[in-house]
């Protein structure tokens, strides 16, 4: 056996043992099209809140037994209770939805992704002219369905803003 038939077989062992490493890296650098269908999605979500519409719910928010949507302190069971008698009655209940999402984290583990959002909720109530002006926190857990994803899960927690610390947090 010469030098260079002995050194193929070194080669291609070189080569299979640098396989799981480039899987590792191809993954780290194949989420840029879940982050950015994720932060889409959420996207979608703000301005279904705003316009008090069902429809980016349906389309977004995977409807299964034991699905449960929290917030501060709430919570809707199922897709149709959030829909129903949270998201749709807000549009007759406030004026001048603003919801915003900022500062977007988004975590992918294979079929599984979160994400953490900064929420601002400003509105003024119809009943009495109440102005609502709170801030706090957002997550959201996805599942990967057929090549999509899908909210299985969300949970907001916000306090109303005080005049004198606007910039106060946890």
């Amino acid at each position: 056996m010469n030098n260079e038939s002995a050194a193929k077989p070194m080669k291609f062992l070189s080569v299979l043992a640098m396989v799981p490493w480039l899987f590792w890296s191809a993954t780290l650098h194949a989420d840029s099209p879940d982050e950015s269908q994720i932060i889409e999605i959420i996207g979608a979500v703000e301005q279904g809140w705003e316009d008090a519409d069902g429809a980016p719910f349906r389309e977004h928010f995977l409807d299964f037994d034991g699905a449960r949507y929290i917030e501060s302190g709430g919570q809707n069971s199922g897709l149709s209770d959030l829909i129903d008698n949270h998201v749709e009655p807000e549009g007759d209940a406030l004026d001048s939805l603003e919801l915003s999402f900022s500062n977007i984290e988004v975590h992918t583990e294979g079929f599984f992704a979160w994400a953490v959002a900064d929420v601002e909720v400003i509105a003024v109530v119809k009943a009495d002219k109440r102005r609502i002006h709170n801030r706090g926190y957002q997550t959201f857990l996805f599942r990967a369905v057929d090549g999509d994803w899908k909210v299985v899960h969300t949970h907001s927690s916000s306090r109303p803003v005080r005049k004198d610390s606007d910039d106060h947090q946890h």
